[in-house]
């Protein structure tokens, strides 16, 4: 006799009580109907009864529940034939294929990676609201993209052995674009002004490189907190963004966003007071308040002033300070007053310092660039430093500093570095193109962390019409435990100045060279070099007769043991697009006795930076070079200085400046260079219209000055240094740091030039060269 105990619908309806009452019983056997790829072993894991068991109905809904939360079945049936306990189940279908049709904003791995941990994927049960909540996910990803006009259709196909195949069919049609940006109720600021604050603009002449001209909410947020921090910047206390309208064209292809505001008043400081624990002197704390009584309210001063005293607790060893600026508002005469409340804590000192992420890194590496110690105070300006330092190390994509407290303790800390280590082998081939030397094709093969030993070794190949390099480098930078760095260099090079607006001659050079870095402060850093240099001079048959004499008179090849001395100072904020700080370098080279050559040249450069606004800098520089000859010899013509070209005074050919000669068979006049130079450049540079915050492109206006002066002219000019002898120049540069190397391109005008000068008014450079 089959009876129906209880269905496993009905039960995950009406759980209280069985539909079918019936006489509990001794289970004989126990059957399992319909599965097709759940194990039969599976569903008696789940069922609380066993054979020889007996079996009630507070059993029966308990095995249904606990089947149907397995979320393996659609359906659960319970009957019995005679004293054999039978299951019938209904299995849900297993994902076999998830495909996407149409889909190219992203990649489909990585849709598969999204869809998983929602719990859809292939091998796992089919679960159609699962489907639903990917479904309106990826609608969702398409609309943070723009495409509003974005359509996902699914489609589930039944498969054998109670598998079906998902595809995602997607039309994701064009991103919609910004076409307006209108602002509401400004009356100080020019519409046009606040709207460059904004990461989002309307369609530009690079926007389709930048997409900042596809809307986005997230990035709309940013931009009214960038408003709204500008207007507080500007002491607008009350300022306030009252509505934000976002509306979109009905093709799906138009964005128009309205942003209404309310300015106010402007606000003044009307006082400063310092409360607290003041463990500093007064005059210290209100030399790191960046403002003062009668200034206009700026919050980013505000919190300047914060973080410059909690810094400065901090290397202190007051790990833990809390500074905190209260206002004190007069809405009626439009005045904020400041009570600043310091809470310096408990003064901490480090306990251990621990490094963690560094698998090839040798341990020693990474510790001798700390600056603080262990056992210590804590000094938060030296554990910031030695973050930089790690970072500069070229070693890591990532260095992360944390500085727990201990355990137990309120005077002690652990300081915590994390790195994420980055390859640090590198085989490069490149080419490069530059108006003075067409095609340049370079190679190395670089290794900055020798089998994590932090030592650098490197060889290089470099090839142009000008020059051709091989060269070899090994560097330990801490050759001593204070820092001491030794190198080694091999090279052979050759210079063909026919290229080049430069009297015709060639050299070939092979030296090798030792040198030393000494650091003398944390931005200081002398250098030492000595080399044995081999010279071999080929001239021709047009070459000046100032060539040919020094041939004479010193051969047509010269060995030069080089000395060199250097001292630098860098403390721009940045190598690449730099906006503050300044750069000086001074370099002397010296020929030594008992080689052939006696000669001296010296070079100084100072660079400043000067922020301008948020993204714009002024930079000026100036460069002087100086050669002399001693011991009865003269400074060898191939390292005389040159100037005119990219990198000196644009606008005027490569190398062309300064003392001329003239070829008797042509008369063709070309430059021999000099032993003294003198450069000036001021450059300003600004952001490429349309590219939003991109640092990768700028613009630039710039003012070049400059000369090259000798004892050689064929007018008898530049013997001595006269500012009235200088060249200048002006014009618009533009930079980009594109995927094959640097781009460099001006377009230059001169301002002072004299007959025989030559002009070039268009000048690039692609790609890095040695």
């Amino acid at each position: 006799m089959k009876r129906s105990l209880i269905s496993g619908f009905l039960a995950a309806l009406f759980a209280a009580s069985p539909v079918f009452a019936f006489e509990p019983f001794v289970v004989k056997d126990i059957r399992v109907e319909g599965i097709q790829r759940t194990e039969a072993g599976t569903v008696f894991n789940y069922l609380p009864v066993k054979v020889g068991d007996r079996f009630t109905e507070a059993q029966a809904q308990e095995a249904i529940r606990a089947l149907f939360g397995t979320g393996f079945f659609d359906d659960v049936r319970i009957e019995s034939e005679g004293d054999v306990l039978v299951v019938f189940v209904d299995e849900r279908p297993a994902i076999a294929q998830i495909d996407f049709q149409g889909i190219k904003e992203f990649e489909s791995d990585n849709l598969k990676a999204a869809l998983k941990e929602l719990g859809l994927a292939e091998s796992r049960i089919f679960d159609r609201s699962l489907l639903e909540q990917a479904e309106q996910e990826l609608k969702r990803q398409y609309l943070t993209r723009g495409k509003y006009a974005a359509t996902v259709q699914t489609t589930v196909t039944p498969l054998e052995r109670n598998r079906v195949a998902i595809r995602f069919d997607v039309q994701e049609g064009d991103a919609a674009k910004i076409q307006q940006i209108k602002i509401v109720g400004n009356s100080a600021f020019d519409q046009d002004e606040l709207i460059d604050l904004f990461e989002q603009s309307t369609p530009g002449w690079f926007t389709w490189y930048t997409k900042t001209d596809q809307y986005s909410r997230q990035k709309l947020s940013g931009d009214l907190e960038a408003l709204r921090s500008f207007y507080l910047n500007q002491g607008y206390l009350d300022f306030s963004i009252d509505s934000t309208q976002v509306s979109i064209s009905p093709d799906k292809r138009d964005i128009y966003i309205t942003i209404s505001i309310t300015e106010g008043e402007i606000y003044k400081i009307s006082g400063v007071r310092l409360t607290g624990d003041l463990i500093l002197p007064d005059e210290t704390y209100r030399e790191l308040v960046k403002f003062k009584v009668g200034d206009i309210f700026s919050r980013e001063k505000v919190t300047e002033s914060n973080k410059a005293i909690t810094e400065r607790l901090g290397d202190d060893g007051y790990a833990f300070a809390n500074v905190n600026a209260a206002p004190e508002v007069d809405r009626d005469k439009h005045e904020v007053a400041f009570n600043i409340f310091v809470d310096p804590g408990k003064r901490v000192y480090v306990r251990r310092i621990n490094v963690a992420g560094n698998d090839r890194t040798r341990d020693e590496v990474i510790r001798r660039e700390m600056r603080q110690m262990e056992g210590a105070w804590y000094d938060g300006s030296k554990i910031n430093r030695s973050k930089v330092r790690l970072d500069r190390l070229g070693f890591f994509d990532e260095v992360a500093v944390q500085t727990p407290a201990v355990p137990g303790t309120t005077d002690q800390v652990d300081v915590n570095y994390t790195v994420k280590e980055r390859q640090t082998g590198n085989l490069a081939l490149g080419v490069g193109f530059s108006s003075s030397e067409s095609v340049v094709l370079s190679a190395s093969v670089t290794q900055q962390n020798l089998f994590g030993s932090g030592n650098a070794l490197s060889v290089g190949i470099n090839t142009s019409k000008t020059n051709r390099t091989i060269s070899m480098s090994y560097t330990e930078p801490f050759w001593t435990i204070d820092g001491v760095s030794r190198g080694f260099d091999l090279y052979h090079r050759t210079y063909d100045a026919n290229s080049l607006d430069v009297s015709r001659y060639k050299t070939s050079s092979t030296g090798a060279g030792i040198r030393f870095g000494v650091p003398i402060s944390e931005f200081d850093q002398i250098n030492l070099g000595l080399a044995l240099d081999r010279t071999k001079v080929t001239l021709y048959e047009n070459s000046p007769p100032q060539y040919n004499s020094f041939v004479e008179r010193f051969g047509n090849s010269a060995t030069a043991l080089l000395g060199t001395v250097s001292w630098s100072r860098d403390s721009r904020d940045s190598l690449l697009y730099p906006r503050s700080g300044s750069y000086q370098r001074a370099f002397l080279e010296f020929a030594l006795p008992p080689a052939e050559m006696r000669y001296a040249k010296a070079i100084y450069q100072h660079q400043k930076w000067f922020p301008v606004g948020d993204l714009s800098a002024l930079m000026l520089n100036g460069e002087i070079g100086w050669a002399k000859g001693y011991g009865g010899k003269t400074v060898p013509f191939y390292k005389n200085f040159y100037a005119g070209g990219i990198g000196t005074i644009r606008g005027f050919e490569q190398s062309s400046l300064g003392p001329e000669v003239v070829d008797p068979s042509d008369g063709d006049i070309s430059s021999i260079g000099g032993d003294r130079r003198l450069l000036l450049n001021a450059e300003y540079f600004f952001p490429f219209p349309g590219t939003g915050k991109d640092k990768s492109f700028r613009l630039s206006t710039f003012l070049d000055a400059g000369q090259v002066w000798g004892d050689d002219d064929y007018k008898g000019r530049y013997k001595t240094f006269a500012f009235s002898e200088l060249r200048y120049s002006f014009g618009l540069g533009f930079a980009w740091s594109s995927p094959v190397g640097p781009l460099k391109l001006s377009v230059a005008k001169p301002l002072k030039k004299e007959e025989d000068d030559k002009t070039q008014k268009i000048q690039f450079q692609l790609g890095t060269m040695f």
